[in-house]
This record gives C-alpha cells, structure tokens and sequence, in this order.
C-alpha cells in the first residue's frame, strides 16, 4: 500500500515540471543564464509525436538503436561478469587484467568514435563498439566489488565442508555477488544508451540519437525534444527490465530487503 500513496506524488511532481516547462516556453522567459526563447512548448512537442508515430521513419529508427544497444549490452554484461568474477576472486587476475581496464575506463564514448571507425569495417560494427565500452566499465566494477564483499566466514564455511573452488563460486561467491552485479548490469544498461546515442550523432544513418542530430540541424526544435524523450524512455524502461529480472533471479535478496 505504501507504495500505491506514493504515485500521487510523482505524478504531482511530473505534472509540475510540465507546467513550468509549458509556462516557460509559452511566455518565452528569459533568466539571464537560461533562456527559454526557443525551446518549443509541450504541445508542439506532442505534435511532433504523433507525426512520427503517424510516419514511417519511428520503427526504422527505434530498431536501429535497440539492435546496437542490445548488441552492445549483451556483449559487455558477459565480458564484465567473467571479467569481474575473475579480477576479484583471483589475485593473478587483479594485477594482469585490472590496469589496462583502468587506464581505458576514464576515455569518454567520444574520444571512442574515430579510432573505431578505423578499428572495424563498418559503421555498425563501431557504433556497437562505442555501446560495449559504455556498458562493460559499470558492469565490471559492480561485479568486482559484489566478489570482494562476500563474507569470507561464508567461504571458510564452504571450504570445511569439502566444497571445491568451483563449488564455492557458484554456491557461495556468486549468489553473493549477484545483487551488485543486478545493479552494474543496469547502470550498464543506462549508458549503452548515452553511448549509442554519442556514436549515432556522428556516424549513424538510422537511430534516435541520429534522429535528434539531424532534427537539429534542420532546425526542426520540437523534433529534438521528441528524440531526447524517447531515449529517456528507453533507456528508463531497459533498465527497469534489467532491474526486474535480476529481482526475479535473486528472490533470496528481495525477500532479505523486504
């Protein structure tokens, strides 16, 4: 029930941040460092919606982008997973694996795009690319800090009762880590989006993030908006799927929160 008298208020909330953004624009309010002169009003916003759904170009551009995100996505949470089982369970793959990944996880999405462009022979290939960097960072980290919090009293219990290395990763470390990994997995989530959307401004030809790109350039203002709501959508409800299947995956840690 708790949760039921809560969605009044963010409702509330959203209701607000739309009145203001309608007021704003419509009134073309000036405040100096923010200007709202040009920023189109919610309804224009909505028009442009419904023109793109009405068109053709709305599911060449959503399953661009949903292919390489979850080319991308699927990619890194596999190779962050074993990555970070490994770096923290073994100490040889702590000092062989975890430098390199440091001295590459601070390099933006951007500073990515042109030498994958010449890494790989086609532009969806690279724009795939720019989405496994974005995700595999998040879901690696997350991963190497769930394997290092599990209690070690847990493993010294496994290991008295004969469990073997492999035993223990599966019985003890990994169901230990697994709430940390749910959360890495759906960070990661979040910025494949923002990757992709970077890599398509640059060199996509369908997309939403090329979508937006190009309705900036032509000028065409309520477009834009159009575009930047749909990659938050996107990106809030891949995460919020990540989130619910790791739940359903980890019922032993839901019912510990509860």
């Amino acid at each position: 029930m708790t949760r039921f008298y809560r969605w009044p208020i963010r409702l509330t909330s959203l209701a607000l941040c739309l009145l203001f953004w309608q007021v704003a624009a419509s009134q073309r309010l000036d405040f100096g460092l923010l200007t709202f002169t040009y920023v189109p009003t919610p309804s224009s916003v909505a028009q442009a919606a419904v023109a793109l759904v009405e068109s053709s170009k709305l599911w060449a551009h959503l399953s661009s982008s949903l292919l390489r995100v979850f080319a991308g996505y699927i990619t890194a949470a596999l190779f962050g997973v074993v990555l970070g089982v490994a770096i923290g369970r073994w100490k040889w793959a702590e000092d062989t694996l975890l430098p390199p990944l440091e001295v590459l996880r601070p390099i933006p999405a951007v500073a990515w795009i042109p030498l994958a462009i010449l890494m790989f022979p086609s532009s969806e290939l690279s724009m795939v690319f720019i989405t496994f960097t974005g995700a595999l960072f998040p879901v690696l980290l997350n991963t190497v800090h769930g394997v290092e919090g599990v209690d070690p009293r847990l493993i010294a219990s496994a290991r008295s009762l004969g469990a073997g290395r492999w035993a223990i990763l599966r019985e003890v470390v990994l169901p230990g880590a697994a709430p940390s990994i749910v959360t890495g997995l759906a960070i990661g989530m979040g910025t494949s989006w923002f990757c992709l959307v970077t890599a398509e401004m640059i060199s996509g030809q369908f997309g939403i993030g090329y979508y937006t790109w190009e309705s900036y350039t032509i000028q065409n203002y309520p477009d834009i908006i159009v575009g930047m709501l749909l990659i938050g959508v996107l990106g809030m409800g891949s995460s919020a799927l990540v989130k619910h299947l790791g739940g359903l995956l980890t019922p032993w840690y839901r019912g510990a929160s509860r």
